[in-house]
């Protein structure tokens, strides 16, 4: 499955468009995570921890578009976007959505 955020693959004709698809994560965000970042924004540098969770999130919610688009037949996924949000009473949630055009290519 092509996935993209460009509305078109080069060389490849659209042949026909099988709607928006979409996939989505919710992954919490762990206690133990939230006091080593603290930690790390106090002396500085990268929380690996959190960027490991943002990106398995990212993964979850493009693997979930993919299979959607492929029960539908597609073979491409155009346009592609990526929306992040923070959720919950003290923001302990994030979301990953992923979403875009299901196609079938010539």
């Amino acid at each position: 499955m092509i996935v993209t955020t460009t509305p078109s693959i080069e060389g490849r004709p659209i042949r026909g468009y099988l709607g928006i698809v979409t996939g989505e994560a919710i992954v919490g965000a762990h206690l133990f995570k939230d006091l080593f970042a603290s930690i790390r924004d106090i002396v500085g540098g990268r929380s690996g921890a959190y960027e490991k969770t943002l990106g398995d999130a990212r993964k979850i919610a493009l693997d979930e578009l993919g299979q959607t688009a492929a029960v539908l037949g597609a073979d491409a996924v155009v346009g592609v976007d990526l929306d992040y949000e923070v959720l919950g009473a003290q923001n302990g949630m994030l979301m990953v959505t992923a979403s875009g055009t299901a196609v079938k290519l010539g």
